[in-house]
């Protein structure tokens, strides 16, 4: 079976506390685009008794043992009859990028073993499982425009449609460690919550919605607030950081017109 786990974007984030188990409480809106890496998986042959996973396309860091695939597949395999496995992961998004690669390859992981099996594993266990995989992992399960709160595992649907919009994904590779962007934050509870501000009108957004993260990741990679300013001069309607980046984005009306320099650091475009 092969499937495509997709990328993400977060619409504004908001790093409202810190809780007692050393996580940040967080409130965004995970609204997922069409960057996809491409993930296949089959049993393996008799007298392999492991797991094998091979890898293309952007490279990680860490151990090939370490990779969040392997760890859904051992994962399920605690509850459910799972024969090893040989997988191949081309990964198109980005590593440190703030758009959730690992944890859309984690639970499309978990979702292809239950069709491949068919285990009848029901959407809640599936994200439970991711869950334990990724605080961002169970939005992937349903992988539609969702309120995030918590630690980013407790999602509501919200009626938000971008459909018509266009949006350009840029990247200067920069790799970004979560773990110190949080570290580097200040909480504090926004004066109005995200959950309102996301249903004004998108040319609304630049002076309404923003990302905690910037404030010390800028300060940090003047590069990175350098694509938001020229995503901006270039016509966009919203731009901001992805999560703790370095990716940003730039929503617009149509598809822009992009400048050499600032094309050089493109790893997606198209349509919402």
């Amino acid at each position: 079976m092969v499937v495509f786990p997709k990328a993400k974007i977060n619409l504004g984030l908001n790093i409202t506390g810190k809780r007692p188990d050393g996580y940040h409480d967080i409130e965004t809106v995970f609204y997922p685009v069409n960057l996809c890496d491409a993930l296949e998986i089959i049993s393996c042959r008799d007298g392999e008794e492991k797991d094998i996973l091979t890898l293309t396309g952007h490279e990680l860091p860490g151990n090939i043992e370490d990779n969040i695939v392997l760890r859904a597949a051992e994962i399920i395999r605690k509850r459910y009859p799972v024969p090893w496995l040989r997988i191949h992961l081309h990964k198109s998004i980005p590593a440190g990028a703030g758009l959730g690669g690992g944890s859309s390859d984690a639970a499309f992981m978990l979702m292809a073993i239950n069709r491949t099996f068919s285990l009848s594993i029901c959407a809640n266990e599936l994200k439970t499982f991711a869950a334990a995989l990724g605080s961002d992992s169970p939005f992937f399960i349903d992988c539609q425009p969702e309120f995030a709160s918590g630690r980013g595992e407790i999602l509501k649907p919200v009626n938000l449609f971008l459909k018509g919009l266009y949006i350009v994904l840029v990247n200067p590779g920069i790799l970004i460690s979560t773990r110190e962007a949080y570290d580097n934050c200040i909480p504090a509870t926004p004066e109005r919550s995200l959950k309102d501000l996301i249903y004004r009108p998108v040319s609304e957004w630049k002076n309404l919605i923003t990302n905690d993260f910037e404030k010390t990741i800028f300060l940090r990679n003047p590069a990175i607030k350098s694509l938001k300013q020229e995503l901006y001069d270039n016509g966009a309607l919203y731009s901001s950081m992805s999560g703790s980046g370095s990716t940003v984005y730039g929503i617009f009306h149509e598809k822009p017109a992009i400048p050499g320099r600032l094309r050089e650091n493109v790893i997606f475009e198209g349509g919402l």
